[in-house]
């Protein structure tokens, strides 16, 4: 996970960030754009994220790739680290893995209920491993 960032957390590099509130020029809405500064370049990306809320003026840190800095995304736990595709993709495989270890256990087949059965009555009494 720490090298499939992009861009990656070990060559980027770290900078603040002010959001400002501007039109998107593609869907004509509000949207929080980043404006930071690399040397006397001035760069902005977009720092709109599902469940994350950005107002006009807030301070916010920056990550981006040094070869090519408009290539950049707001660093924090939830959009850097944590992508909500990621988290989505988790919560669906495990789902799926508990149904099927649900399926198993409660569907045996004949011939372990035969087994079981014929163990029910049979109490082993434990060995110590050293005596």
């Amino acid at each position: 996970m720490l090298f499939a960032r992009q861009p990656d957390y070990f060559d980027g590099e770290i900078v603040p960030a002010t959001i400002h509130l501007a039109k998107d020029s593609a869907s004509q809405s509000i949207k929080p754009w980043a404006n930071y500064s690399v040397g006397i370049n001035k760069y902005r990306v977009l720092a709109e994220y599902p469940l994350r809320s950005l107002t006009d003026g807030d301070k916010v840190s920056i990550i981006y790739d040094p070869s090519n800095p408009k290539k950049a995304v707001v660093y924090s736990v939830w959009g850097y680290w944590i992508l909500w595709t990621e988290l989505l993709a988790a919560l669906v495989g495990y789902f799926l893995l508990f149904q099927v270890a649900r399926g198993i256990t409660n569907n045996p087949t004949p011939e372990s209920l035969i087994e079981q059965l014929e163990n029910e009555g049979k109490s082993e009494v434990r060995k110590r491993r050293y005596d």
